[in-house]
């Protein structure tokens, strides 16, 4: 089970986890836990990072003494007894005494350009405070709660800042280090989003790969279900964010999630989904707050489920176009080149539309690449002059229809198409997998596109 930032960072979400634990303690023989940082600190330890690269040590020291604030606040106001607390105050305060000393060092060598594996070094602290508290509210409750550091099981590339899981190696420290707990009958509070390379170096799955987390332990584990517990009652017809009506969807292929996640459902991380389809692992989407609720099962795809429409989604995108066509390989590799050196992430999905006279490609930038990885693409490839002379850049929005058999029934594409009459399409695209239609409108009709294929959604039940 993973609990998200939203769910470890308050009291009330923290008294709901521990309720939701010690229920479903009960009906299952093992169980091992999967938490997010608390809300916000992962962005406030990447800006340390660069402070301290900066070498402005009262920005850094000033954010450690806010996160440490944060932390003793929130244990201040959990039911812990006194040796318990004092104990984890300990262990909390070593581990930000940790941080600072490795702040001071990026800061003493500022000169140098941070590393990548020292950056991702001083993340992998936010979870693991995270994990420390929740471990010891268990063990209040006379349950055995052992916070496990995922960078002890989680081995991967080198790939700093969205590393991949080596699943081979990973099963193995899985078997030698997390199975004999569960064999002892402790619960293992496992940090999210941080691993290891080979060689041990700090690594980390990228931004939302707590989920990931999940799903590789799942699966190294053979988990016999992997459970997400977040802030809304499930996957939804739409971001509720941006639409008010947007509905819980009960069932859902792995992939028809998979795909919902890549284009923008921030509930679940991209990449999780692979791991579980191929060992066919249910996956369940619930809420903390009203675990009554079903919420979402990701599965097999079923022989019974009908043709429609399950949801849209909208993400940011690049779109570049010229007036002159020919091959766009060479281009799509120096903007994901780009995009590496300034996220870590790589522009995975590209949609492109080509005619005698014109061309345009658009770069679909992923969730996990952060929430300025647009901008910052784009100022990159405005300085660089061979592209900004040929090529007009600018931001675009890319709207997907998720659905069954969408690759079958074309009535359902049919459909959508004539929902956003009037509104001028720059290209469409549908998936190899069948179950998803991208099309890329310009910013200005990237909501009005998405309300009208929910309302058509809606509509059709």
């Amino acid at each position: 089970m993973k609990f998200g930032g939203t769910s470890v960072g308050m009291t009330t979400g923290l008294s709901q986890v521990l309720s939701i634990v010690l229920y479903e303690h009960e009906r299952w023989t093992n169980l091992i836990l999967v938490v997010s940082a608390l809300e916000g600190v992962t962005d406030a330890l990447i800006e340390a990072a660069h402070l301290a690269q900066l070498n402005n040590q009262r920005g850094y020291r000033r954010i450690v003494a806010t996160l440490r604030t944060r932390h003793l606040a929130l244990i201040e106001h959990l039911p812990l007894g006194s040796t318990e607390k004092t104990a984890l105050q300990t262990d909390l305060d070593r581990l930000l005494y940790d941080l600072l000393g490795t702040c001071q060092t990026v800061a003493e060598h500022h000169d140098d350009a941070l590393r990548p594996e020292v950056a991702d070094k001083i993340v992998h602290v936010g979870e693991r405070l995270a994990a420390r508290i929740v471990a010891a509210l268990l063990r209040q409750n006379n349950l055995r709660g052992v916070a496990i550091d995922a960078t002890d099981l989680i081995i991967t590339n080198n790939a700093y800042g969205n590393a991949i899981p080596d699943l081979a190696l990973t099963r193995e420290r899985i078997a030698t280090h997390l199975l004999p707990l569960l064999q002892r009958g402790i619960i293992p509070v496992v940090t999210g989003y941080i691993s290891s390379s080979v060689t041990g170096k700090p690594t980390t799955l990228g931004r939302g790969g707590s989920d990931y987390t999940a799903s590789v332990l799942g699966v190294g584990s053979d988990a016999r279900e992997v459970w997400v517990w977040t802030d809304v009652d499930g996957l939804m017809t739409a971001d509720p964010r941006e639409i008010d009506d947007a509905r819980v969807i009960p069932t859902l292929s792995y992939d028809e999630a998979a795909e919902l996640a890549y284009f923008g459902a921030r509930i679940l991380h991209p990449r999780m989904i692979h791991p579980l389809r191929e060992q066919s692992i249910p996956l369940r989407v619930r809420n903390v707050y009203t675990p009554q609720q079903p919420g979402t099962l990701v599965r097999d795809k079923l022989a019974s489920m009908l043709p429609a429409i399950r949801a849209v989604t909208s993400i940011q995108g690049l779109g570049m176009s010229t007036s002159h066509n020919g091959p766009l390989a060479p281009l799509a590799q120096t903007v994901d080149s780009m995009l590496a050196d300034l996220t870590g992430s790589h522009t995975d999905v590209t949609i492109t539309s080509q005619s005698s006279s014109h061309s345009f490609i658009c770069f679909v930038i992923p969730t996990m690449a952060g929430p300025d990885a647009l901008h910052s693409l784009q100022v990159a490839l405005n300085q660089d002059e061979d592209l900004s002379a040929g090529w007009n850049t600018r931001p675009v929005q890319v709207v997907t229809v998720i659905g069954t058999r969408l690759g079958e029934i074309h009535t359902l594409t049919a459909n959508v198409l004539l929902a956003l009459e009037g509104i001028p399409l720059l290209a469409l695209s549908q998936a190899p997998s069948h179950c998803s239609v991208s099309l890329v409108v310009e910013t200005q009709y990237g909501e009005t596109a998405l309300t009208r294929i929910h309302n058509l959604i809606l509509k059709n039940g």
